[in-house]
């Protein structure tokens, strides 16, 4: 039973280690203003049927207090009124333009696609590529450049706060963070060069525009279903440096409003995250049952049908732990504490996104996504 014990603590004990390292040491958004010049810089929005975000995307970023910017929208052949709304946003502001996609090569994914093509009329020395679902505030730009200019990035990825506002939303979207400051250290990320130590966020991308053609943009992951690791993969595989910083209270997002968006949402990407092999989502699956609904089980059982109060630490000790650990990622994110005491409901629903993503593999490749059929392909 001692052996069990330590089987089933020591995953949580690591886990537990790596996000306390973060907390400590994971680069936050500053209100700082970049010092001496000021490089020019594109920031490049792909939207499609966007119409429910993008007026509050470009009023944020057009509220930008950097003072040397453009802002380019490709409309992905939208069936709404994103190109019109955003006009209309814009109002004639010169530094804002707006092109339409070309039609979709049958081997690129339309995000891919749309990025690309932003990338070819960009002017800029740096490439801000953000969805058209993140707002900035006034001296978010500011701060992104000083930052990336202080960890001296060649790929700055920040992650948004979330804006997480109904239950679906709040049982997952802060799942996506849990992950990232449990179970990555981001030292490795920003100081090994080991690829195996990346993640990004395509949210917001911030690239040098040497290093995006050094590593050879989105046409290199141009049928990658999670382009932006595979941007992150490029990236330290030609030598270059990853930086991964909070948005804080800089910069936000609400990707998704119901469970229908955000089941839809992650199951587009949680198998391509695991390799696109459904045994490494089957791993994952029990990896995350043992560690954290488990102890959940051993604690009914314990209580209701052994009656042993010797070993009703042992998933008392587990439960506080995996709750403890949810709770310093919410605080790092600024997500609500409370939401901690759902983890194991959490862990549920995702198995249930999994199960939805292993459904759309076998029966069509791929996700769907936007009304498109995307293959799982790297």
């Amino acid at each position: 039973m001692n052996i069990l014990i330590i089987l089933f603590i020591t995953p949580l004990i690591v886990i537990s280690f790596i996000a306390i390292l973060n907390t400590i040491t994971f680069p936050r958004l500053k209100p700082n203003i970049p010092e001496g010049d000021s490089p020019f810089v594109s920031i490049l929005i792909p939207a499609r049927d966007e119409s429910t975000n993008i007026q509050r995307s470009i009023n944020s970023i057009l509220s930008s207090n950097y003072p040397n910017f453009e802002v380019i929208l490709l409309d992905d052949h939208s069936q709404d009124d994103t190109a019109k709304l955003a006009l209309d946003t814009a109002a004639g502001d010169p530094r804002f333009r707006l092109i339409y996609s070309k039609t979709l090569p049958h081997d690129w994914i339309g995000k891919n696609w749309a990025c690309h093509q932003l990338s070819e009329v960009a002017s800029g020395e740096i490439f801000v590529f953000t969805d058209a679902d993140v707002f900035w505030k006034k001296d978010a730009l500011s701060s992104s450049l000083w930052t990336m200019n202080h960890y001296r990035a060649d790929l700055l990825t920040i992650f948004p706060t979330q804006i997480t506002e109904t239950r679906a939303e709040r049982l997952i979207v802060p799942m996506m963070m849990f992950i990232i400051i449990a179970y990555l250290p981001e030292l490795l990320v920003r100081l090994s060069p080991w690829a195996v130590f990346s993640a990004a966020n395509g949210q917001v991308l911030i690239f040098r525009r040497t290093a995006y053609a050094f590593i050879g943009g989105h046409a290199a992951v141009h049928n990658n279903v999670i382009e932006d690791l595979g941007l992150a993969w490029k990236t330290k595989h030609s030598g270059l440096r990853l930086v991964m910083a909070l948005g804080g209270n800089h910069i936000f997002s609400r990707m998704y409003h119901n469970w229908v968006e955000v089941s839809d949402g992650f199951a587009k990407n949680i198998l391509a995250g695991h390799g696109g092999k459904p045994f490494y989502l089957w791993l994952s699956w029990f990896f995350h049952w043992s560690v954290f609904l488990f102890p959940f089980i051993s604690l009914i059982f314990v209580v209701f049908i052994n009656n042993d109060g010797d070993w009703i630490l042992f998933p008392l000790a587990m439960i506080s732990i995996g709750i403890l650990i949810r709770m310093l990622t919410a605080a790092m994110t600024r997500q609500r504490l409370i939401d901690a005491f759902t983890l194991p409901i959490s862990v549920l629903l995702i198995s249930a996104i999994a199960t939805k993503s292993l459904y759309w593999y076998y029966k069509y490749g791929g996700p769907i996504w936007k009304g498109r059929s995307i293959q799982n392909r790297k």
